[in-house]
């Protein structure tokens, strides 16, 4: 019976050192994580879009080669600033290469049936590069194709030919004006 004054047995529990333990824990399961299972294990799930699918971009992107085959990466601007911009990707062997081109929302548009229109004509003559159809991924994302790699072997094409005369010709007509 306890009328007033009552004694309680109390098991002193040591809360520090549980939380320290679970601390621990958390943190070796953390380390064993990769960036992406990081981002997953949050509540809210991935906090940032990835550039290019919201939509509200500057740039329409053109992807040529899969970001996988480079190990850095350069941007260069082509022309006038803010036009047209060369994603540039240095390989493991050292070449340089272009991996996506960046097309200003000024200079090209897209139609309702996702087609990517370039307007600007030196943009559009940049842009030779690209061989065969430009195909809408999401957002402002596009996917084409490399020109076709010619051998060395096979080098001076018809084309590079005509092209060196023409400059010789126009070189020469310089000279003697």
């Amino acid at each position: 019976m306890c009328y007033n004054y009552c004694i309680i047995n109390l098991t002193l529990f040591d809360y520090g050192n549980t939380k320290t333990k679970n601390i621990k824990k958390a943190q070796k399961v953390w380390k064993k994580m990769t960036h992406r299972q990081h981002t997953f294990s949050q509540p809210q799930g991935r906090g940032r879009k990835k550039p290019g699918t919201t939509g509200r971009g500057k740039f329409y992107r053109i992807l040529v080669r899969p970001k996988s085959e480079f190990k850095s990466f350069r941007v260069q601007d082509v022309g006038k600033r803010g036009g047209l911009e060369r994603l540039a990707g240095r390989r493991g062997s050292g070449s340089w290469d272009t991996v996506s081109w960046l097309v200003s929302k000024n200079n090209a548009h897209v139609t309702k049936d996702k087609k990517l229109i370039i307007d600007e004509p030196k943009t559009k003559s940049v842009l030779k590069q690209i061989s065969g159809k430009i195909i809408h991924l999401k957002g402002d994302i596009f996917i084409a194709k490399p020109r076709k790699n010619i051998p060395e072997k096979d080098k001076p094409t018809a084309k590079q030919r005509r092209a060196e005369m023409a400059n010789i010709k126009k070189a020469q007509k310089a000279r003697w004006q």
